[in-house]
């Protein structure tokens, strides 16, 4: 039932309609915490608390709050609210204070948001900017208000991004371990690379000493038989002489004396000339560049990172201009005893910055060639004339055979090439490119594109009749296969999917193309002796070299910024030669 309003004045009554009288009545907020409940006749304004006549002395004379505004019982009663009020025995608070571990924690600072003990308020929290509440006056709020729903669900989040987070690395923790098992493996198998090295320029070295030992006993031999002869000749002679000396036979000891004379002179120049046999004593003197290898490398390589990510769209790029510079030219003309014709590189492609393939067609071979000292280091002889070459690994390559329609794989091992397998494939095909396990051919007889796996599988074909003339040369990245193709004077883009997405038609006679590193295609265009660089949408193009002398191949290698190219005049001076350009 209704409470009269003088009552509810009289005993500073809560919004509570119903109940007893005990649990209508205000009792003294201070007194609550530690101590009897007694009515409260005051109010603290300033404290936001009820107080009884004891704890409103002690308010007044305390040197923190004798200046806050105290009402009477009256007055406090007519300005109260009821949500001021404190109705209830207060929950023991248990919760100790982490600076003042003998104090429990009671009081809330909402500017600072923090939970405090009477020592904390009194220390720290006493200024007027500090609004200090009584945890046990607010904390019956919170009951029926969104705040703890609001927590509760964050927590519920924090607990599923952890549980997310935990089973993502846990994942990737798994793929990298397995990458690991992998590492482990190829670094077995460069070790074992090394020592296959090593056992052959030991062997080497052996077989050197072996041949010098065989021509030393040789030397000797000769020089053995040599001196017993003369030794034999000499004595017969000898005895001879005296034989006639003591029988007096003077003519014949006239005329063996003389014949002794003149195998003296013949047999002078057979000791003379078995003395001028060299016979050295040799000792052995270490490489130092493979002695002090092992002291100046740290590590036997380094592990790089792969991508986890799939690689998104290249974005078409702008043509900018790039300062270009001669860096000078390496001879890649080698001798055999099959071929020496003059060189016509058709392929290449880099394995490392340092390490480039590339194909001499009329010299139906494969070469090495090292960048850094400019020279051929291994060559590898075939039967049939080469084509273009593309990297399947940094150990493997797959060249093209035209005219036998075959794709030989080639490995590279100890710095040298030695032939694999060898797949068969339908066409006519010159360009190949591979990228993520997949080979791209492309065939002007008949005109198509075909993407293989390296099992030989066709996985896609590509008819060309209305797209492609004579498509030459093909190059690739994840997102793009180019063409070049010199009939129809143009660079066509297509996606994996055979789509066609851009075209470029301003050229003569495109022939060796290379993708750059920010998605551009250099191109050599053979009929106006320039090379373009084509923006990665085929929308535009600018030429970057010129006044070269018929380019046809060419390779880009992006640590160095250098682009390394291949000559066809039919002059040995030019086609002889990798012209080498640096771009800035």
């Amino acid at each position: 039932m209704a409470v009269p309003r003088k009552k509810m004045q009289k005993h500073f009554s809560t919004s509570s309609s119903t109940g007893s009288d005990e649990n209508r009545r205000v009792y003294c907020q201070s007194c609550d915490r530690d101590g009897p409940r007694l009515p409260a006749q005051g109010y603290c304004v300033d404290c936001k608390e009820n107080l009884c006549a004891t704890c409103s002395t002690h308010h007044k004379r305390h040197t923190l709050s004798r200046h806050h505004n105290l009402l009477d019982e009256k007055s406090a009663s007519e300005t109260l609210s009821s949500a001021s009020l404190h109705p209830r025995q207060p929950d023991k608070l248990k919760t100790r204070c982490p600076k003042h571990m003998k104090e429990m924690i009671k009081f809330y600072c909402q500017n600072h948001l923090a939970l405090l003990c009477s020592v904390c308020v009194t220390l720290e929290h006493t200024g007027t900017s500090c609004k200090v509440n009584y945890i046990p006056d607010i904390s019956g709020q919170i009951l029926y208000n969104k705040e703890h729903q609001d927590i509760l669900k964050a927590m519920d989040t924090i607990t599923e991004q952890c549980h997310k987070k935990s089973t993502d690395v846990k994942k990737i923790t798994a793929k990298s371990n397995n990458s690991l098992t992998d590492v482990s493996a190829d670094i077995k198998k460069f070790r074992k690379e090394i020592n296959q090295r090593l056992d052959e320029l030991e062997k080497q070295a052996n077989d050197a000493a072996k041949t010098i030992k065989q021509e030393n006993d040789k030397t000797l031999k000769i020089v053995e038989t040599t001196c017993n002869d003369v030794t034999k000749s000499l004595k017969a002679s000898s005895d001879k002489i005296k034989h006639l000396i003591t029988t007096k036979q003077a003519d014949q000891f006239f005329i063996e004396l003389k014949l002794a004379e003149q195998m003296i002179q013949d047999h002078e120049k057979r000791v003379h000339k078995s003395a001028a046999y060299g016979v050295k004593v040799y000792k052995f003197k270490p490489n130092k560049a493979i002695a002090t290898v092992l002291d100046k490398e740290k590590s036997l390589g380094t592990f790089t990172e792969k991508s986890l990510k799939q690689s998104s769209p290249l974005p078409a790029v702008d043509i900018k201009h790039r300062q270009t510079s001669h860096q000078g030219k390496i001879c890649v003309k080698t001798y055999n005893s099959r071929y020496t014709w003059s060189c016509w590189i058709t392929g290449m492609t880099l394995l490392t910055p340092d390490l480039l393939i590339i194909t001499d067609r009329n010299n139906y071979t494969v070469k090495m060639v090292d960048t850094r000292s400019q020279s051929v280091t291994h060559q590898l002889q075939l039967d049939i004339w080469p084509w273009d070459i593309t990297s399947v690994s940094n150990t493997e390559l797959a060249v093209l055979h035209p005219d036998d329609q075959i794709i030989q794989f080639i490995s590279v091992s100890s710095n040298k090439l030695k032939k694999k397998k060898m797949l068969g494939i339908s066409g006519q095909c010159f360009g190949i490119s591979c990228c993520q396990g997949k080979l791209v051919v492309s065939s002007i007889d008949p005109v198509k594109l075909q993407i293989l796996d390296t099992n030989g599988t066709t996985l896609k074909t590509v008819k060309g009749e209305n797209l492609f003339s004579r498509p030459l040369y093909v190059t690739t990245n994840t997102n793009y296969i180019y063409v070049s193709d010199c009939d129809m004077r143009t660079i066509t883009r297509l996606n994996w999917q055979g789509k066609v997405t851009g075209s470029y038609d301003g050229l003569d006679y495109p022939c060796g193309i290379t993708l750059s590193d920010d998605g551009a295609v250099f191109a050599c265009d053979y009929g106006r002796n320039v090379i373009e660089k084509i923006a990665g949408d085929c929308s535009t193009g600018k030429v970057v070299l010129k006044d070269l002398k018929h380019p046809y191949a060419v390779c880009w290698c992006a640590e160095t910024s250098k682009l390394y190219i291949g000559c066809k005049t039919d002059q040995a001076k030019q086609d002889n030669f990798l012209q080498v350009f640096k771009l800035s």
